[in-house]
């Protein structure tokens, strides 16, 4: 089993998932991987990413026939890749290995431009909020959302997960400069959760909606008595957990995602 760790802008994708309506991500890689490994490939994600929504610690995982190694994967798959596609690693691991099903925990971030003029640079990267978010309320508010809980008034109404129970073991919120970040880690996520999260949150920052509004809205498990979905574009899949791999192989892997943003921090 060959396992890669992918990172992409999903600006100009209609998700990961290949669809019949445009081009996925998903399709870009199984075709890059292919030509590498002369053999079709399907593959498998950690999180199937929508439309808009980017990615620093995707992972997917393959079997293949034909040996290679590590760098002929990174190197082979990115020579026929788009620039807003890459592949950052590759190793190889037991074939029982699954990047979906041996997942143990997942990690989101959400970025907002937070002032009155948006960024020229950055539009696609973060969603601009240009009034002022109050991140010591939207923390006090996602307080209330960590734990294991039924999120149904937090995801999409087109969800088809079977259980709308989740655990977020952690949920922070913290500004740089202009920047505002929303970390969410949980071991999986509904559909739109994270964006539905932070619809909420950033209701509650602006003063629209008092702190309590999170809980009520949780305890309500209605989504029409939740906030406004989040548009894609400040949404990130930065990391995955396996427990299969040493904490200090997760804990790298997070640091080298969380480099590749840090230097393109636009605060």
């Amino acid at each position: 089993m060959v396992v890669l760790g992918i990172e992409y802008d999903g600006t100009n994708y209609v998700g990961w998932q290949i669809q019949s309506n445009g081009l996925s991500v998903q399709q870009l890689i199984e075709q890059a991987i292919s030509v590498v490994a002369a053999q079709p490939v399907s593959t498998i994600c950690a999180g199937r990413t929508d439309s808009g929504v980017h990615a620093l610690g995707q992972v997917v995982s393959f079997t293949c026939a034909n040996e290679r190694q590590p760098k002929a994967w990174v190197r082979g798959c990115n020579s026929n890749l788009p620039r807003d596609v890459r592949v950052v690693w590759a190793r190889q691991v037991d074939d029982s290995f699954s990047a979906r099903f041996s997942a143990i925990q997942r990690h989101y971030r959400y970025l907002i431009y937070n002032r009155p003029a948006g960024s020229a640079v950055f539009a696609r990267q973060l969603l601009h909020q240009p009034r002022d978010l109050d991140v010591e309320r939207m923390q006090s508010a996602a307080n209330a959302l960590i734990g294991t809980h039924d999120y149904s008034s937090y995801r999409a109404v087109a969800c088809q997960a079977a259980s709308p129970v989740r655990t977020i073991r952690r949920l922070d919120v913290n500004r740089r400069e202009y920047v505002v970040e929303v970390n969410v880690s949980a071991d999986a996520f509904l559909h739109h959760m994270v964006r539905n999260l932070v619809g909420v949150l950033m209701a509650i920052g602006i003063g629209e909606r008092p702190i309590e509004w999170s809980s009520e809205v949780l305890t309500a498990r209605d989504r029409r008595r939740g906030g406004v979905t989040a548009p894609p574009n400040g949404l990130y899949l930065v990391g995955v957990d396996y427990p299969d791999w040493s904490a200090a192989e997760n804990e790298n892997l997070q640091l080298t995602m969380n480099s590749v943003w840090s230097g393109c921090d636009p605060s």
